[in-house]
């Protein structure tokens, strides 16, 4: 059998094997893959700068267009400063690396993207997973695992790609309450741009729901080829958090960065989410809409927020 082959753009209708079809797969949840400001900002950044910087941000590789994409994304996310990584799949491993010597004890949901494993496991230190989404076994796990006056780091999806559960952030935060510098870090992939009233993702979520109070520490990664249809991923925070992960992690210092037209597109991508919220209140309305035709067809699918 053929693979599936997409020819167009996806977006509502997207051809695929030489078909026009409905389309409700992938990941485009805004459907800005082929907006025309996006692809005219790739292809400025093109025909001015070429491909790429050929050599990591490490090296000689830092371009205005990487800082273009770590602007728009603080404006976006409402934080002091932002870093722009070659890929939302490295962003797990990038800012644990960052955060090295803040934690000794690594937590995480048994049912996590590889990716956040991946990442887990770059560090070397030990690792422990908890039943999916159950605080009560974090906190057992915890207190399993934990030596006196270590510090536990606990990592998850924010939404998790198959069922579209929301990792519950405010019960993981009440067990990390008990632990002097603990951190709880999300990764935020499919948040991104679609989840809060900002789009900025679960913790903004949750905060709009429950309110967020914690002694811990929270870490979220971004990317930006999902929901906002660039490339590559970001990391959020004040600036001496940003520093801290820039020297820290070889993932970042050593990999080559995205291509330029990417980088372009992905600030465009910002940019334009964040000054028409329209985007998300029509993807929200359209999978209210779904949900209740796939209802009276017998799918039995629950009320949420996220387009999965």
């Amino acid at each position: 059998m053929l693979p599936y082959l997409m020819q167009s753009p996806p977006g509502a209708h997207t051809l695929i094997n030489d078909r026009w079809r409905d389309y409700f797969a992938g990941t485009g949840y805004l459907g800005l893959q082929g907006h025309p400001a996006l692809m005219d900002a790739a292809i400025d950044a093109l025909q001015r700068y070429g491909l790429g910087t050929g050599t990591s941000r490490g090296g000689f590789g830092e371009h205005p267009l990487y800082h273009a994409v770590e602007q728009a994304a603080a404006r976006f996310f409402d934080t002091e400063q932002a870093l722009y990584v070659t890929s939302g799949y490295l962003g797990a491993a990038i800012l644990l690396q960052g955060l090295a010597g803040q934690y000794e004890h690594i937590f995480v949901d048994e049912a996590a993207h590889a990716s956040v494993w991946s990442g887990a496991r770059s560090t070397g230190l030990p690792v422990t997973s908890f039943s999916h989404r159950t605080a009560d076994d974090l906190a057992s796990q915890c207190r399993a695992s934990l030596q006196r006056g270590q510090r536990p780091l606990v990592i998850s999806d924010g939404v998790f790609p198959i069922s579209g559960e929301i990792a519950p952030a405010p019960a993981y935060l009440a067990v990390l309450s008990h632990y002097a510098g603990a951190i709880l870090c999300l990764d935020d992939a499919h948040a991104s741009g679609v989840l809060g009233a900002h789009g900025r993702g679960v913790v903004e979520f949750w905060a709009d729901q429950v309110g967020l109070a914690s002694g811990a520490a929270i870490y979220t990664t971004h990317t930006l080829s999902k929901a906002l249809a660039g490339f590559g991923g970001v990391l959020v925070g004040d600036a001496a958090q940003i520093a801290r992960i820039r020297a820290n992690a070889p993932a970042f210092v050593s990999a080559s960065p995205p291509p330029l037209p990417a980088a372009a597109a992905s600030a465009a991508a910002l940019d334009l989410v964040r000054s028409q919220p329209e985007l998300r209140t029509r993807l929200h309305d359209n999978v209210a809409l779904a949900r209740q035709g796939l209802r009276r067809l017998g799918w039995p699918l629950d009320d949420t927020p996220v387009p999965i």
